[in-house]
């Protein structure tokens, strides 16, 4: 049940990417159909004589009305899919009865042939492009079937008028052909249906490149959540890096790391006398701090247990100064403790102290789990050690332990004097047993 929600919750995380797209596309489709309206009206006063223009301000009129109910619909969420579609049919509708149909107004003899004739069918592809805005293919070429569609039945009416002229003949004598060619009610179908033509292939193409985009979205948003999984475990500086890797971790590998462990003292004690709300306020807080001395020094968070956390440094990509990054990671969750602890006494609450263990030596790293739910995962006795010496800190009676390995690869990694300055105060201790392992282990205290 657990691995199921958690494919779902992640097909549902891209299509909420996908619908928040769709949201803005629509918006931004509405708002650049109404801005190109109204460069239409300022372009009327330069083409369209008064009172002619009269008859197209109000037909813009109605489509900018159209254009505010859409977005209004849109706003307040009652925008349905069956909306955009018909709005579009609306817009295409409205433009070809402007294009065709003769003024009311108009001082001249304007026919529905002539009005074949002018370059105003450009004004279809600007509905088109808008419908492009949509981030919907099946809108778009709902748009350029629908366009082809009006301005098809409108040639096929038009041609079929009594008084219309839709054939020149070759065999006609040359002035008679440019007399019915320039004729008022000539009406040539095969330009208009190559008109059609080309707007059914403009249609097509954005449709595909609004499709290619929309890919191109579920890609990202893909990655994203690729990239969020790997933040999780992996500090920024790393996450780049793996996100370009193809199956960086699929392999499962044996190399050398340092293991952190870090664990509030006495939490459970704690936890009993408090309430859940307040258990969960100081864990974000705990946390908090542990990943940031982690992420800080280059270490990858395995996992949060508890109230504690288990960090790796040299995993995936190991590297010279890992057990020093390890150690440096122990002194800033110490200091952060420090900090915060003064704190709360300012305020009259108790400390809270951790104890941290570090040990460095050979672990086995790669993905875990099924095909469904994987899980980075660092296996091995140096992680087992690392554990036993965070606990051990309660029976020595000290804040951290680091084993002699560790101290040993500092060593062999840093100069003196950054040796000096990571092992200051510790205390080189004797060899400890260690729970569940046949060897002693020994140990540097702080």
């Amino acid at each position: 049940m657990s691995e199921q929600y958690n494919v779902s919750r992640v097909g549902d995380r891209v299509r909420q990417s996908l619908e928040v797209e769709e949201r803005d596309g629509q918006r931004l489709a509405i708002k650049g159909r109404t801005i190109g309206l109204l460069a239409v009206a300022v372009l009327l006063v330069f083409i369209v004589h008064f009172p002619d223009a009269l008859y197209y301000y109000a037909l813009l009129s109605i489509l900018i009305a159209l254009g505010l109910i859409d977005g209004w619909l849109l706003r307040h969420g009652l925008r349905r899919q069956w909306h955009a579609y018909l709005f579009a049919a609306l817009d295409f509708g409205i433009v070809t009865f402007a294009l065709l149909y003769p003024s009311p107004f108009a001082t001249h003899d304007y026919t529905a042939q002539l009005g074949m004739r002018f370059i105003s069918f450009g004004y279809f592809f600007m509905l088109l492009s808008a419908l492009a805005l949509t981030f919907r293919p099946g809108l778009v070429v709902f748009g350029g079937l629908a366009g082809a569609g009006l301005w098809s039945l409108a040639t096929v009416w038009i041609a079929s008028l009594p008084d219309s002229i839709t054939h020149v003949s070759p065999d006609w004598p040359w002035d008679r052909i440019i007399e019915t060619l320039l004729a008022a009610d000539f009406v040539d179908v095969s330009i208009q249906m190559q008109r059609v033509g080309v707007f059914l292939i403009v249609a097509a193409l954005l449709a595909v490149i609004v499709a290619r985009s929309r890919r191109l979205v579920l890609r990202q948003a893909q990655s994203e959540r690729e990239r969020g999984n790997l933040a999780r475990h992996f500090p920024p500086s790393m996450v780049d890096r793996l996100a370009r890797m193809d199956a960086p971790l699929a392999q499962v590998r044996e190399q050398q790391a340092a293991v952190l462990f870090a664990d509030v003292v006495g939490f459970s004690r704690w936890a009993e006398e408090h309430s859940p709300t307040e258990l969960i306020s100081r864990l974000r807080q705990v946390h908090r701090r542990l990943e940031e001395a982690v992420f800080r020094h280059n270490g990858t968070l395995d996992k949060f247990i508890g109230d504690g956390v288990m960090a790796t440094f040299g995993t995936p990509e190991t590297g010279p100064h890992d057990a020093a990054n390890a150690v440096r990671a122990l002194r800033a969750i110490l200091d952060s403790f420090e900090e915060w602890n003064a704190e709360r006494r300012s305020r009259g609450r108790d400390p809270v102290h951790v104890g941290v263990g570090v040990h460095y030596g050979p672990v086995v790293i790669g993905d875990i789990g099924s095909a469904r739910r994987l899980e980075f995962a660092v296996l091995g006795d140096t992680v087992n050690v690392a554990s036993r010496l965070e606990r051990l800190t309660r029976d020595v009676g000290c804040r951290a332990i680091i084993s002699e390995a560790t101290v040993a690869q500092v060593r062999a990694s840093e100069s003196d004097q950054d040796v000096n300055q990571l092992l200051r105060d510790f205390s080189e201790g004797t060899a400890e047993p260690v729970r569940g392992r046949s060897e002693t282990v020994r140990i540097w205290t702080l």
